[in-house]
Formats: C-alpha cells, sequence, structure tokens
C-alpha cells in the first residue's frame, strides 16, 4: 500500500499540500511582508528541499503588433530548506521578507501576488497564490499629487516590456499615462507617461510628452512619432516633500519640450 501511496504522492495524489498565510493583504514596497506557510503532509513521507516565496507580477510585449502577457518574479526568498514531512504530519513556517522597491503598484489591471512553492523530491511539486495590494508610499504619491495638481488625471497603468537601456534589474516598467484635463496642457497634450524608479532617496522620472497634432505638418509629426519627446529628470527627497512646488516645477519642464 505505502508503494501505492508513494506512487499517487508522486504525480499530486495524496501528497503534501501549502497554504500560506499572509499577516495581512495590503502593503508598500520597502515593508516587510510577514506570514506563515502551512504544510498538511500527505499519505506519505516526502522531502521537501526547500520552500520558496516569490513575489509575482505580470506585463505585456509586443509580438507580432499583438500584446502578449508575461508573467514574472520580482524576487524570491526560501523561507525554509531541507524538510522532512511525516504522513499527515502539519508544519507551520514563519517567514519574513522585505517587498523591493521594483514591486509594482496595483494600480489598474496590475496584479502582484506571493506564490509559495514547495520543492518535493520525485513529485508533482504543491504551489500556493495569495494576491496582495501595494500601494504607492509618500515619494510615489506626491509624483502624482505634483501631476495632477497641474491639471492631469491618470486614465492608464500597466506593466510593459522595459526598453534595453532599463532593463538593469526588472524586465518591465510600470507606465503611468495620464490626460489633460485642465490647465496649461489642456488641449495642447495628447498625453503624459511617466514611469518611476528609485534613486536613493529619491526618484528619477522618464516623461513622455505626447504633443496634440496640429494641421498637416502636426499629422505627418503624429504618423511618424516625432510629435513625442522623451525627459529624463532625477528629484531628490526635498522636492518629493511639496507637492505643488515639484507641480510647477514639471509645468515649467514639460513647457520647454511643447
Amino acid at each position: 500500500m505505502s508503494f501505492v501511496n508513494r506512487m499517487f504522492a508522486s504525480v499530486g495524489i495524496g501528497a503534501a499540500k501549502v497554504d500560506t498565510v499572509l499577516d495581512k493583504d495590503t502593503y508598500y514596497p520597502g515593508e516587510n511582508v510577514t506570514g506563515t506557510v502551512k504544510i498538511y503532509g500527505g499519505k506519505v513521507e516526502q522531502d521537501i528541499d526547500h520552500i520558496t516565496l516569490y513575489v509575482m507580477t505580470e506585463y505585456y510585449r509586443e509580438v507580432d503588433d499583438k500584446k502578449v502577457r508575461e508573467t514574472t518574479a520580482v524576487a524570491k526568498y526560501t523561507a525554509a530548506s531541507q524538510l522532512k514531512i511525516a504522513a499527515n504530519q502539519n508544519e507551520e513556517i514563519p517567514f519574513s521578507f522585505t517587498l523591493p522597491s521594483e514591486t509594482p503598484y496595483t494600480i489598474g489591471h496590475t496584479p502582484v501576488w506571493i506564490k509559495t512553492g514547495l520543492d518535493i523530491q520525485m513529485a508533482v511539486d504543491p504551489t500556493d497564490n495569495d494576491y496582495i495590494k501595494v500601494l504607492p508610499d509618500a515619494s510615489a504619491s506626491a509624483v502624482f499629487e505634483a501631476v495632477e495638481h497641474i491639471g492631469f488625471k491618470l486614465r492608464k497603468a500597466n506593466c510593459e516590456l522595459a526598453p534595453r537601456y532599463l532593463r538593469s534589474h526588472m524586465p518591465f516598467v510600470q507606465e503611468f499615462e495620464f490626460v489633460p484635463m485642465s490647465g496649461a496642457f489642456y488641449r495642447k497634450l495628447d498625453e503624459l507617461e511617466v514611469i518611476m524608479m528609485r534613486q536613493g532617496t529619491g526618484i528619477e522620472l522618464l516623461l513622455e510628452i505626447d504633443k496634440k497634432a496640429k494641421g498637416l505638418f502636426g499629422m505627418l509629426e503624429e504618423a511618424m512619432d516625432m510629435d513625442e519627446r522623451k525627459v529624463r529628470v532625477s528629484l531628490t527627497q526635498t522636492q518629493l516633500q511639496n507637492p505643488q512646488v515639484l507641480g510647477r516645477e514639471l509645468e515649467q519642464l514639460i513647457q520647454r519640450y511643447i
């Protein structure tokens, strides 16, 4: 009977199961994620090489002019190694790790989840997925507030395949697309795309300024993507402490490129 049980366990029937319980479901990048990995033994004893926690998300890339969704791990952590789980034995493994600063915010349709995997010898590896909310911290919130202060409204947020020069750590970047609803850029810009990257205690912004087409020349520019201007600017922690002043600085910066 034990041989039959081991055979079934190797294909996931009657094998150990895993359930990760997080202490909460909402976090900021840089915050500690804590919880417990609960392992429920199956019908036979099994050796677990590793218990690994992955911070997962999705991004899109273009393939033949179509958007293809990809899944990627932002980071991974080992919660435990070299465990032996007896038949019907239950085990609880507490864990703590820091949510990476590169973790995207769960704004729009961007998902983030903690995937737990058990690496079991000669068997199907059990997994568990726990979705979390990731909120903008004070620095990112200051950028959002500054952009909204000068008349823009967030229209869309998603993760896209990063340009080659930005793929140092992650294969993706999170883009925030704003449209002017009032202020100096109303009817002057089609949209403003913003990418935020951590830079010490500050933030580096990549702005793509998309002018509204005017006349035949403007339409030709738009058709050739010549109406888009890319700007890179570094913001200090001091600048990020006053969103209204930062908004005026961004307004002056954008004005120079339209």
